[in-house]
Order: C-alpha cells, then structure tokens, then sequence
C-alpha cells in the first residue's frame, strides 16, 4: 500500500527580488515587462517534507524557458536554493507544498522590442500548502476537447496563457476538469496538463515538439512505464481515436495521474478508472512520498 500523505501546515512569505518579504508587501512596476507583455515564463514544482520533487527537471525546464524568450538567466543554483529556503520561511517542512516561480524581462519603457539596456529581470516566488486531489484521483474526471488556439512555442513555459485560460474556462462552464486541445485533427495537450492514452495495453501521448511542453510528469511517468514493463509510444493520437481509447488519463505536477472516465459525451471504457492509469498513479504517488529527489 502508498503511504500515507503527511498533514499540511503553511504560513505566506514570499521571494521577491532576492529577498524574504509578505506577499501584501511585493510591489510590482505597472513598467515591468511581464505585467504589459506578458513578457516572462513560470515554473511550478511540488514538494514534500522541505524537499522538492524532480528540481534537476524543473529548473533544466526554466532554463530551456528563459532562453527561448531571451531572458538573461539570474543564477538558477542560488534560486533553487532559495526556494528550499522559502518553504522553510513559510513552515513547509513537513506535509505537502506547492512552489510557483515567475522570472520576467524586467522593468524598462513600454516598447514591443527588448530594452536597449537589458534591465534586471524580476524574480518572484511564493510557496503554499499543496493536498494531493486524491478523491478525484479515486473517481476520475470529465474533459471537453476544445480548438488548440496558442501560439507555436508551447514547449516554452510563458507567462501568455490566455488561450488556456479561456480553454479552462470553457471546460469549467461544461462542468469538466480539463479542456483538452485539438490542433488539426491531433490531441496536443491539456489546458494545464499532457495527456496520455492506453489502447491494447500500450500507453500513447504526443511527442515531443514546439506543439507541446515538456512535462516533467510526463516524462517521470514514461520513465515509470520502462520500470513497469508498460509498452508506450510517442506519437500524434487523433481526436476521434482518443474516445475510443482503453483508458485516458491527464498528467501534472499538481495533477499527478488523473482518470479521464468521460470526454465531451463519450464515456471512456466503462465510466471509471482503468488499470493502467492506476498503476501508473500508485507508483507516481509512492514516489513522491518516497525518495522526491530520484530520477
């Protein structure tokens, strides 16, 4: 059996600019880049007990972000030990947590092209208490699919979610968990997650392109499928061969393996949890519970 998840505790101070303060005490320029252009990228980790899970993969991600946007990198080792730091200010030692990390351009004049003289980027950062959705792990979710309307650099964690954003609204309108994305024909991803599917035993998600990001659940769970002995394949699944699918599940770093048991009006399989998804989810949920600094 998965262990048990340890009890929540959290208070709220935040990172901002190298520095320890109140989240009412952040002040943010109404010339910073990121709040006129959205001009900045993100990352969200989990982590357990004061440890972060997967932050080789997270932080090579924020990494691979900044230089598609061309955001001069601050010193993503002193960041990284900064947000240790941070859940430890925000008495996040024990239990469950969740990190949000946004780095945009920086502060300079409105205009579209970057500022002649590079300005400082700003860093900020916040830490809260994170529960695991367990109950909807149990039962499984409603997706809608939806028109994939972003731009094409979507393997790039950018601060531009509005298309998302409005994907995530349509689906919460429907009464759904997620929305997920169709671009000519081919499921891409989720809204706010990848999404996988099983068809005769073998595990099948999009590959690895500019349509996607690179989830680093996703990965850790192909990673899993290797140790388990689960067939998988990367390639394009199309709209209509996702509701004929074995099972569907939806991946995240907040998400973990999460049951899709019905898209739009098509029940998947028989309207609950299939085996493959929830091998997958014990595993993941050992896990993290387990060595969070593995793979």
């Amino acid at each position: 059996t998965a262990p048990a998840w340890p009890p929540i505790i959290g208070a709220m101070i935040t990172y901002f600019n190298g520095k320890f303060v109140p989240k009412d005490e952040v002040c943010i320029s109404p010339d910073d880049r990121g709040f006129l252009f959205a001009d900045g990228v993100y990352e969200v980790l989990c982590a357990f007990d004061g440890r972060m899970f997967q932050p080789d993969a997270h932080f090579a991600r924020l990494a691979h972000s900044l230089a598609g946007l061309r955001i001069p990198s601050p010193d993503l080792a002193s960041l990284r030990a900064a947000m240790t730091e941070l859940l430890a200010r925000n008495d996040l030692q024990q239990g469950g947590a969740k990190l949000y990390i946004q780095i945009t351009r920086g502060i300079a004049p409105r205009g579209h092209s970057f500022p002649d003289e590079p300005p400082a980027p700003t860093r900020y950062a916040t830490a809260e208490p994170y529960a695991p959705p367990e109950a909807r792990w149990a039962t499984g979710v409603r997706a809608i699919r939806v028109p994939d309307l972003r731009w094409a650099r979507c393997d790039i964690k950018s601060l531009a979610l509005l298309p998302n954003v409005l994907a995530s609204q349509q689906a919460k309108e429907a009464g759904a968990y997620e929305a997920i994305l169709v671009r000519e024909g081919v499921i891409t991803e989720g809204a706010h997650t990848s999404v996988c599917a099983v068809r005769d035993g073998v595990l099948v998600t999009h590959p690895l392109t500019h349509q996607i990001l690179g989830g680093v659940t996703r990965d850790v769970i192909l990673a899993l499928c290797c140790d388990l002995g689960i067939p998988y394949e990367e390639r394009p699944i199309h709209k209509e061969e996702l509701t004929t699918s074995d099972e569907v599940m939806v991946l995240g770093t907040t998400t973990g393996v999460m049951p899709v048991i019905q898209i739009d009006d098509h029940p998947i399989a028989e309207g609950k949890p299939g085996p493959v998804t929830l091998r997958l989810q014990r595993a993941l949920r050992t896990m993290m519970m387990g060595d969070v600094e593995a793979r």
